[in-house]
């Protein structure tokens, strides 16, 4: 698996993935044969997208890991992952099994893997919300009430990581739909790798404005980690699909009949009233997790191939 740092190139109309970052043949990438890291009485590997601080990462996934065993019978492992791309390489060669996928990375990883599947996803992702933050010395937020998003021109702007639904694709998407000619920022878009250093840089000055997603900056605000004085939020994007587990459809095949389900039903019995489940929750920023389909992400594979972040 590739663990190096950005092998994403974004170009005009493409997403290419560099091929340094396997030795896999180029059939590898419409193979549904699991990799060395799965199968073979091995441990179901499972990852997720690096969005947030890794410390808050390396706390949820082996819990969560720990749980899925003890319900399930099977030996899951949790494999951190530094970068969106490679979470979807590893995704696609079989070196994970399951990962937590954002809107985009999940669109990315099924039309790469023939039959993946989204199971499960949190309460809150049905109809998930990014926000425009700003720096409060900016004055943005007078001009926002009064010309909409169309005041970010002049001022520069961050998203989160290139390939995030929350933190990128949806919040451009909107400022097109708001009239927003990015060419008019301050400075071309910065990329700060993840919604708490999105809000980080904001906070600091770093950036006048940043687009982050609204359970990070909740959960921010909660734990006191950056002074929330200096930042207000300028506007709450309407609701999308977003964030959910996606399976590889070999899990039967490699981990026995009636895996998927398994962990898709483990997955859906957490509940906030068991103490060890709310913990998970909790640094989910949910209160459970309910069933998906994958259908629900055509709105971000539309949007996506509008942008030109997928082929």
């Amino acid at each position: 698996m590739c663990t190096s740092r950005r092998s994403l190139i974004l170009g005009s109309g493409s997403l290419l993935l560099l091929a340094a970052c396997s030795s896999e043949s180029p059939g590898a990438a419409s193979s549904t044969t699991a990799g060395s890291g799965a199968g073979g009485g091995g441990p179901l590997v499972i990852s997720a997208i690096p969005d947030q601080d890794p410390a808050k990462l390396n706390r949820l996934y082996p819990l969560l890991a720990t749980r899925l065993s003890s319900v399930t019978g099977l030996q899951v492992k949790y494999q951190p992952i530094t970068d969106y791309a490679a979470v979807v390489r590893a995704f696609e060669v079989g070196d994970i099994g399951m990962s937590w996928m954002g809107g985009l990375t999940g669109v990315q990883a099924r039309a790469r893997v023939f039959g993946a599947t989204a199971i499960a996803q949190r309460d809150i992702d049905a109809a998930f919300h990014s926000l425009f933050i700003a720096n409060s010395s900016s004055g943005l937020q007078a001009f926002i009430e009064g010309s909409g998003l169309k005041a970010l021109e002049g001022h520069s702007l961050t998203f989160g990581s290139e390939t995030s639904t929350s933190g990128r694709l949806m919040p451009q998407y909107f400022m097109q739909q708001g009239g927003v000619d990015l060419t008019r920022l301050k400075g071309k878009p910065g990329f700060s790798g993840s919604h708490d250093a999105t809000i980080e840089a904001v906070a600091s000055g770093s950036f006048e404005t940043g687009a982050v997603n609204e359970q990070v900056w909740t959960s921010t605000q909660k734990a006191g980690k950056v002074d929330i004085s200096k930042v207000v939020v300028l506007w709450r994007t309407p609701g999308f699909a977003d964030y959910h587990w996606l399976a590889r459809p070999d899990l039967d095949q490699n981990y026995g009949a009636g895996t998927t389900a398994k962990i898709t039903d483990a997955l859906l019995g957490l509940k906030a009233s068991v103490p060890e489940d709310k913990a998970i929750l909790d640094l989910f920023g949910a209160t459970s997790f309910i069933t998906t389909k994958t259908s629900n992400y055509n709105q971000i594979e539309t949007v996506a191939k509008s942008l030109g972040l997928l082929a």
